[in-house]
């Protein structure tokens, strides 16, 4: 399917400019911040969506002059104009100090204070640290006063949040309770990177702005979705913070329910928080429990063991560095989700993530129902392919409709014809990346697109239990039909995986 560039300039396109705003990055010279936030904000700046009265603060306990901490930055904005560069980074400052020491704040408070002189700028604390600093970073930061708002919320203090929320319902519910010890959930902006990104935008856009799609998205016409989230890496330097959490805290719990959410939830009455959040929440709560006795038929959990991706041979899960010999840490998950509504009732979910997969892939694919009958002799019904859907997440964002259609040959010629549509083919490589999208919805007060945290509740809530299972049939507490199963390295999963599909004419989609 071909696109004209000339048709996409009449599109509709609204991007509003943020206020003048403040940003602290805690965290500063970590991995995050260097990759990801900042070379975000360049291209925001290119693009001149950051305010000329922005800021941006870096703190962190490295001890750096402002000049030092600009040139740890370069490395990551190479081939840009010098000038711009220049002028960006002039805006970029640094505070050290420990995280846990007061005199930190009281030193960022007087250093904001003196950026304030001319103007009240809005405040965006960015916590790009370990989730075991969030008890620490925000009781401090309300201690100072830096995160105190005046009633209407203006100007406003924000403190953006990384995953993971918690790693059980009791963990999250007590991140929850230390949030709102200093800070509204107005405030709370809980960042899940897959839902910056434009496919994954993509979904509302494509269900709630067309009229075709509505009357065929539900159980009478869908047989059933699979949702996939696949890398080839393995833990890489994760070790200490993977080997605690596994798959489905690190990708299930947000980004693998986030995916299923938008595709399945009902319209919202508005595009704007409460409302897109309010139906992400029914949505999630209409999630069938997962029975403990039959966890089989519903869950796999798998881990990875030596083998081989791309010519390379790479160590199982086990023999990785700092990981102990013993360790039931799963690196795959596969799961049958039903939902319990009138729209969804019947139609199977088939969701997976994993590491050392054969390929990066993360795509949403619906696969509609066959035509009931076939009116073209020597053509069955069950010949005859059924639609699918694809939309792409990464590592090309794009969708892909394949239908039945008509071939150049005999009076009677049927096959797939697919209609690809790709934003790379059309946008060129003027992709925006998803951290771009979320930190400017930070700066402009919008939480769209980030996590209220009745949702994160709904989401523990319904996988606390198989933690527990998988945690007591470990400990052989529990007789569970839940064992370890192991693949190789490179190949697609665990085989006991094709149990969870729904019938024999349904396969998992190749990676």
């Amino acid at each position: 399917m071909s696109i004209q560039q000339n048709y996409w300039r009449a599109t509709l396109c609204a991007e509003n400019r943020p206020v003048p705003n403040l940003l602290v990055i805690f965290g500063a010279s970590g991995d995050l911040t260097r990759r990801k936030l900042i070379p975000a904000l360049y291209r925001l700046f290119s693009r001149d969506l950051l305010h000329p009265d922005s800021r941006i603060i870096g703190c962190a306990r490295s001890s750096l002059t402002d000049e030092q901490f600009r040139e740890s930055l370069q490395e990551f904005l190479t081939g840009e104009d010098p000038n711009k560069l220049a002028d960006f980074l002039g805006r970029i400052s640094y505070v050290s100090g420990d995280y846990s020491d007061p005199s930190t704040y009281q030193k960022l408070l007087e250093y904001i204070r003196k950026m304030d002189s001319a103007q009240a700028l809005n405040r965006t604390f960015y916590l790009a640290t370990p989730s075991s600093l969030y008890p620490v970073i925000v009781p401090e930061l309300g201690k100072a006063g830096l995160t105190s708002e005046s009633y209407e919320g203006t100007p406003w203090c924000h403190v953006v949040l990384e995953k993971p929320f918690g790693f059980d319902l009791a963990s999250a519910e007590a991140l929850d309770r230390m949030l709102h010890q200093t800070l509204r959930e107005r405030q709370i902006y809980r960042i899940d990177h897959y839902l910056g990104k434009e496919t994954v935008q993509n979904i509302l856009m494509l269900r709630f702005a067309n009229i075709i799609f509505e009357p065929v998205w539900n159980s009478s016409y869908i047989d059933h979705v699979q949702i996939t989230a696949a890398e080839t890496v393995g833990i890489e330097k994760r070790a200490g913070y993977y080997d605690q959490s596994g798959q489905l805290r690190d990708m299930f719990q947000n980004h693998m329910l986030a995916m299923l959410s938008l595709v399945a939830m009902e319209a919202p009455a508005a595009f704007d928080a409460d409302a897109l959040r309010d139906e992400q929440l029914k949505l999630i709560r209409a999630i069938r429990p997962f029975p403990v006795q039959e966890l089989d038929q519903y869950l796999v959990r798998g881990q990875y063991s030596s083998g081989q991706i791309k010519d390379k041979i790479v160590p199982g899960y086990r023999e990785e560095a700092d990981i102990p010999p013993g360790s039931n840490t799963e690196t795959y998950v596969a799961a049958k989700v039903l939902i319990d509504n009138w729209r969804w009732r019947g139609v199977p979910f088939l969701l997976r993530t994993g590491k050392r997969l054969p390929n990066k892939l993360s795509e949403i694919a619906i696969t509609f129902k066959r035509v009931p009958h076939s009116i073209f002799p020597q053509l069955r019904a069950e010949d005859l392919e059924p639609d699918t859907l694809v939309l792409n997440v990464q590592p090309e964002e794009g969708m892909a409709l394949s239908i039945q259609a008509k071939q150049p040959g005999s009076k009677l010629c049927m096959g797939k014809l697919t209609l690809n549509f790709s934003y790379k083919e059309i946008f060129g490589g003027n992709i925006p990346d998803a951290y771009e999208r979320l930190l400017l919805d930070c700066m402009l007060g919008d939480q769209t697109l980030f996590i209220r945290s009745d949702v994160i509740a709904a989401a523990w809530k319904l996988l606390t239990p198989i933690l527990e299972a998988w945690k007591k049939s470990d400990e052989k507490q529990l007789d569970c039909p839940c064992a370890l199963q192991f693949y190789p390295a490179g190949s697609e999963g665990p085989d006991i995986a094709e149990n969870l599909l729904p019938n024999p004419d349904t396969a998992w989609r190749p990676l």
